[in-house]
């Protein structure tokens, strides 16, 4: 829930490039009752600068007392730690396969990156709180496809713990994993989990942090926003492509049930979560009706 800030205290904390300072509190306002899902995955979670960057905003969002949610991906990292381990990863539509070998691998990377988080933000002093299977699980999923192995889809998100958490001040930090029948451990899309959480949720914002600026129309010039319909057509005319149609209909799906807007911005570009709250220029593209 958010609190009345003054702007002497903002000052505190207030980093140097981000937006004019002087309009931070008429969008405190704006989001005060409202919930902001943010997704942090892609490539972006290599570089460790960019991982200091995010920790840092997350932190001014909570110190200005914005009920904010973060669901992590893990892709690059589970990447890394599969070929150190040797194991060899076929993907079927841009999933990643995942056998009983991998599960075990995707369920300790996602953990132990989920830690992190919890732990960096903790040392700029906000307080955050693990939510994955080992630890406060609220996901439950039904297998996606079978040839896909243990890939899930959430089917029941228990959202009062996740507003018990953020009634206490907390940030609650969520990996992309659900259980399944027999207790079993489910990886699930990034994009896909964040946007259950969102719709679940009925969020003001849905925020995908990834390693591009935003949706690009045919002449790759960036769309600042941008109708569910039009961006079908997008899709439909094959100006967006590959990797990027999941995270499209993602995105679409989320604005169709109950989320008031989405929005894909390139997470390498400094304080672009801040720019994008606290600006109504905004960052990258925004998707609603």
């Amino acid at each position: 829930m958010s609190k009345n800030i003054s702007l002497e205290e903002i000052k505190k904390f207030w980093p140097e490039k981000a937006p004019d300072i002087n309009i931070v509190q008429k969008y405190v306002k704006k989001y005060k009752k409202e919930k902001i899902v943010i997704k942090y995955g892609g490539n972006v979670l290599i570089d460790r600068n960019v991982f200091n960057n995010f920790i840092s905003d997350i932190n001014v969002l909570n110190k200005l007392g914005l009920s904010i949610i973060v669901v992590h991906g893990g892709g690059p990292r589970i990447k890394r730690e599969l070929e150190k381990k040797k194991i060899i990863s076929k993907f079927i539509n841009g999933l990643r396969v995942t056998d009983k070998n991998i599960i075990n691998t995707v369920e300790e990377v996602l953990i132990d990156f989920n830690n992190d988080i919890v732990n960096s933000l903790k040392k700029l002093g906000s307080e955050a709180t693990s939510f994955h299977t080992k630890t406060k699980n609220i996901i439950e999923v039904e297998p996606e496809r079978a040839e896909l192995g243990f890939v899930g889809i959430p089917n029941n998100i228990n959202v009062n713990v996740i507003q018990n958490t953020l009634d206490e001040n907390k940030i609650p930090i969520i990996a992309p994993l659900g259980v399944g029948k027999n207790n079993q451990t489910y990886n699930i899309n990034g994009d896909t989990a964040a946007s259950a959480i969102a719709k679940k949720l009925k969020s003001r914002r849905l925020i995908l942090m990834t390693n591009v600026e935003g949706v690009y129309d045919d002449q790759k010039k960036l769309i600042s926003e941008i109708k569910p319909f039009d961006l079908e057509n997008l899709i439909k005319w094959k100006v967006v492509q590959g990797g990027m149609i999941p995270k499209i209909e993602n995105c679409v799906d989320a604005v169709q049930n109950g989320v008031r807007g989405v929005v894909i911005l390139d997470g390498r570009k400094p304080h672009s979560i801040l720019h994008e709250i606290f600006s109504d220029k905004g960052s990258g593209t925004l998707i609603r009706e």
